[in-house]
């Protein structure tokens, strides 16, 4: 099984109630695979309300999981830092999938810092056995302590595949709600106490990972021993076989005493991880001596030959990585004939996360920038604030449907309420599902994560409501010219404009007419 796979199938073995998440590789696969093995999992709008209803299952007693990828937890984080302090009742575990080297991200951020900014034990896993076990230590530890658990999953761990066995399954109690308002009522009375009760929490849960934790040490050479926890325990071992090994399952809190008993009995003691030296600054932050990384490791996914290189000292430059086939917008993509109108106009272009982010390369590029999900629309308004009149007339904010309802409501609330008096243009690409992760549903879509009809969001419906006084929806393939005026018209008027850009994505267009055809069948006999 591939790590997302063994969760999946470790959170049915734990008896969790609900998966919910947003989207995101390498963590995609998690609930889809939770449904296709009979568990209740739903794509949420964004990775906050996500953890927010996760929240409200586990405040209710139930076991809740909840999925995303390394920049959705920035997005999840408000919700986090509270739930920490709050506690939870039933079981809540969140998962993080960072993606090292940036395979499909705009940054790679090292997520083991929120566990220690929030105060949430973490857990890493090295392969799809250990990321079994360890989804199902989580739920455990979750339960014992009444604490929200971040479990954190990279790339390599998420979609490589080992053997796993899994264990008996487990139940849980039915979920019960009881009022406990100190506990659940973040307000500065109740907080104060709360944050006190989860130092102490924390304290024992560090107690107890040196005493009983998911720490596996091994003897080997007593002239080299690695510490090493997730994907890294797996490159050291294969580069070094012979070495000594501390794997450090739970990476908050640390357990102190067994890595300053394990640096004592070696006489090289080297940490490898991958990121940030996140480790290496907690292990020295305790008076042990150990050894990092060259800095040049700290980009990128690690590998076995830079494990070799560190263990060797070798500070030489890298060979420089085979170059592969630049990325491109599909034959036919719809977003294609969008990029060529824009380009061909001089637009200046806010662009955003998802396939279309492809239009910043050639041969179109027309995109100026692109910061985060929804941040089109912001960035958009202020390049309109504060630019030349002919130059502010230019800007054009672009993002996609799924984008848009994860975080751009908020930028088109902003757009109706601090208009730029050049006006602006919006222009949302809708091609009927998330196609930057695998073709998933969103709440545009009026299907669930399983494809079953659902409550459908209209774009030019919330678009008019909100004051948007020009609103057009327009199919960009079928009518090329018809795009082009629409886009100039725009950006001539002081006005506000939304234009709805909708075709189906080519490569979703046939799964989209069997799950309506199927919805319609279910009607027609409900009916």
């Amino acid at each position: 099984m591939s790590g997302d796979e063994a969760v999946a199938l470790a959170a049915r073995d734990s008896a969790v109630h609900l998966g919910t998440g947003y989207p995101g590789t390498p963590s995609t696969e998690i609930l889809e695979q939770f449904a296709s093995l009979g568990g209740r999992a739903q794509w949420a709008p964004n990775e906050k309300v996500a953890l927010e209803v996760a929240i409200g299952v586990a405040f209710s007693g139930g076991g809740a999981m909840v999925t995303m990828k390394h920049v959705g937890l920035n997005v999840a984080a408000d919700a986090l830092f509270t739930v920490a302090y709050s506690g939870v009742s039933g079981p809540l575990v969140i998962i993080s999938a960072d993606d090292p080297g940036m395979a499909s991200s705009q940054n790679e951020q090292d997520n083991r810092r929120y566990a220690v900014a929030a105060g949430v034990p973490m857990i890493e896993p090295s392969d799809s056995q250990d990321a079994y076990d360890s989804m199902r230590l989580a739920v455990r530890i979750s339960r014992r302590w009444q604490t929200p658990v971040l479990l954190r999953m990279t790339t390599r761990v998420c979609h490589s595949k080992t053997v796993v066995i899994p264990r008996p399954p487990e139940t849980a109690p039915e979920p019960h709600f009881v009022r406990d308002i100190p506990a659940r009522v973040m307000i500065p009375a109740y907080a104060r106490p709360a944050h006190r009760r989860l130092r102490n929490k924390l304290a024992e849960i560090a107690a107890w990972n040196d005493a009983e934790g998911p720490v596996v040490g091994t003897r080997g050479s007593a002239g080299l021993g690695i510490i090493a926890s997730g994907v890294a325990y797996v490159h050291a071992l294969e580069a070094a076989p012979d070495a000594s090994f501390l794997k450090i399952g739970m990476t908050y809190p640390l357990p102190v005493k067994r890595i300053a008993a394990f640096a004592r009995s070696v006489d090289r003691c080297v940490v490898i991880e991958e990121g940030d030296p996140f480790l290496v600054e907690a292990i020295r932050a305790e008076g042990i001596h150990v050894e990092d990384r060259p800095e040049a490791y700290r980009f990128g996914e690690l590998n076995v030959a830079r494990v070799r290189r560190t263990l060797d000292r070798d500070n030489s430059p890298e060979p420089a990585p085979i170059r592969g086939k630049p990325p491109e917008l599909c034959r036919g993509c719809p977003h294609r004939t969008v990029f060529e109108t824009l380009r061909d106009i001089d637009a200046i272009v806010a662009g955003d996360i998802g396939c279309y982010s492809l239009g910043v390369l050639p041969p179109f590029e027309a995109m100026d920038s692109l910061v985060c999900m929804g941040a089109a629309i912001g960035v958009g308004l202020g390049m309109r604030h504060v630019l030349p009149p002919e130059e502010a007339r230019r800007v054009v904010s672009v993002l996609g449907d799924s984008t848009f309802v994860h975080s751009g409501l908020t930028g088109l609330a902003e757009m109706v309420y601090n208009p730029p008096a050049t006006g602006h243009v919006l222009m949302i690409l809708d091609n009927g599902t998330t196609a930057m992760t695998g073709m998933q549903e969103h709440p545009g879509t009026g299907r669930t994560l399983d494809h079953q009809a659902t409550g459908k969001i209209s774009f030019e419906a919330v678009a008019k409501a909100m004051g948007v006084p020009n609103v057009h929806v327009i199919d960009p393939s079928a009518n090329r010219k018809g795009l082009a005026e629409l886009v100039r018209s725009g950006l001539e008027k002081p006005e506000l404009t939304v234009i709805v850009a909708r075709r189906n994505c080519l490569l979703a267009t046939a799964d989209i007419k069997a799950y309506e055809k199927d919805n319609e069948k279910v009607e027609e006999c409900c009916q």
